[in-house]
């Protein structure tokens, strides 16, 4: 929402409390010095009278604002796309967090959401208070920052990590946003630790509270062996990008409300990436205490959300992978599918040294298209399901990546593969960080509703946090895997 629609009264008790739950909610413009912060900034109290609201760091920036050099906005848990926007805003949102504006610019991003370019700055004006390229621009230079403060890259392959295409603009951009030079910038910042050549650790910031080990017990089971793992305190998987492999370790933070994320990758121009594929992996741009307000209103579910706070649903690394890995369960039983799973990789998949022991990466699509897997014991069925999304997914017929319809792509994914309904519809609820997908007809879900007619029904109470209902519900059962897949 805009500045406007802010009420200042709720945003000026919240800045006076310093609670994190509030981070990344809203950010406060100071007169005087010209800066915008976080709720939580630990600089001495404003004068109410010398404040301004902003929903976000874009529209701080647009009114003139910098950004503090103390609190850092830049570390600000994401604000969720779908709160407070239209679906269309949300939907532009999300492809920027994929793949920015794209060499076609404002006018590409809205051809590919089916409006007119004027609509959609419009639209986010309306919504965020700045235009389109100014939300992707103080994403950038925000990440930049985080660059500069949280690794010891040199400032050429820093500026094109950031996403500028040259060092003169990284350096215009940093000097126009925070009156320093990128030098100054890192002189001033914490020391930061030596780390091996091409490993990374950055702290990814989330409101509390997070239930981070009923996250890890949801991954863990549907873990691909050789792949992904999840142990007790962190979970840790292999990924390929651009033809660079590489892998991820991430952990929570002992001290603040943020996951520690260690990336090994040789390819720094893929940092804004993975960073941004690992919040949405841990969901980490939700508001729990917003889903919980609304489906703690439900008896049954208040007790359940109670026992286990700030559960997130889960997202996923590749959406490929995760269908075929969705595909096994929903077949076999669920530790089978995982043996089955690790057979599949250890056949298909290409080896990489991790030094974690991880050992694979999932096959690629085009590889799995026209694989023969009657020998590592795949049922036929199942088979040709993998078969059809290999197909699909490697002649562009199928995209996970940039969903703008999720209700259109869940009936292409159906269409295509012959994929079952709930594992279809599990499938999107994690690759698209869809906010509203309930697999009603998913094995063990409907515990204690003799009728699916009714179990529906009460499920439409749950909107928009459907998603968020069924991964409660799942992980209150023996199997979360199960429950939601199946």
């Amino acid at each position: 929402m805009k500045e406007s629609e802010l009420d200042w009264r709720i945003c000026s008790r919240a800045r006076l409390s310093r609670d994190a739950r509030f981070d990344g909610k809203f950010f406060i413009g100071v007169r005087g010095s010209g800066v915008y912060c976080r709720p939580v900034c630990p600089a001495p109290t404003a004068k109410e009278k010398n404040c301004r609201y902003f929903a976000t760091a874009a529209a701080a920036a647009e009114a003139g604002f910098r950004p503090c050099l103390r609190c850092r906005p830049e570390c600000s848990p994401g604000t969720p796309a779908w709160l407070g926007t239209s679906a269309t805003v949300s939907r532009a949102l999300r492809l920027i967090e994929e793949r920015e504006l794209g060499d076609d610019g404002i006018e590409g991003l809205a051809a590919r959401l089916g409006v007119g370019s004027r609509h959609l700055r419009r639209l986010f004006l309306r919504h965020l208070g700045a235009s389109p390229s100014a939300v992707m621009q103080t994403r950038r230079v925000h990440f930049a920052k985080k660059l500069i403060d949280e690794t010891k890259l040199p400032m050429t392959q820093l500026a094109i990590a950031a996403g500028y295409g040259c060092v003169r603009r990284f350096n215009a951009a940093i000097a126009r946003t925070y009156h320093r030079t990128p030098m100054q910038i890192r002189a001033n910042a914490r020391g930061t630790k030596s780390l091996p050549e091409n490993e990374y650790l950055f702290q990814l910031r989330f409101r509390p509270p997070l239930h981070w080990y009923g996250m890890l017990e949801v991954l863990r089971e549907a873990a691909t062996p050789g792949v992904e793992a999840a142990d007790d305190d962190s979970y840790r998987r292999t990924i390929s990008l651009n033809g660079h492999d590489g892998h991820i370790h991430v952990s929570l933070n002992p001290r603040y409300p943020a996951l520690d994320a260690r990336i090994r990758f040789g390819d720094p121009r893929a940092l804004f990436l993975i960073v941004e594929r690992i919040r949405r992996l841990f969901d980490l741009n939700a508001d729990w205490a917003q889903v919980a307000q609304n489906l703690g209103s439900d008896p049954m579910l208040a007790r359940y959300l109670k026992a286990q706070p700030g559960l997130r649903v889960p997202g996923c690394w590749d959406g490929f992978e995760l269908a075929v890995r969705a595909i096994l369960t929903q077949s076999v039983e669920t530790a089978g599918s995982r043996m089955l799973a690790g057979t599949l990789v250890q056949a298909f998949g290409r080896k990489v040294e991790t030094g974690d022991a991880l050992s694979h990466v999932f096959p690629a699509p085009g590889v799995l298209a026209d694989a023969d897997l009657a020998p590592i014991g795949v049922p036929p069925k199942p088979a040709r399901t993998i078969r059809a999304l290999g197909r699909a997914v490697a002649d562009g017929r199928i995209a996970f990546e940039g969903l703008t319809d999720t209700d259109a792509f869940l009936a292409r994914l159906q269409q295509l593969t012959g994929m079952e309904k709930p594992t279809a519809e599990y499938t999107v609820m994690r690759a698209a960080g869809e906010p509203d997908i309930f697999p009603a007809d998913a094995r063990n879900l409907q515990a204690g509703f003799d009728c699916l007619s009714a179990f529906r029904q009460r499920a439409e109470k749950w909107r928009p946090w459907r998603s968020y209902a069924a991964i409660t519900l799942a992980n209150s059962v023996a199997d979360p895997a199960l429950a939601l897949a199946g």
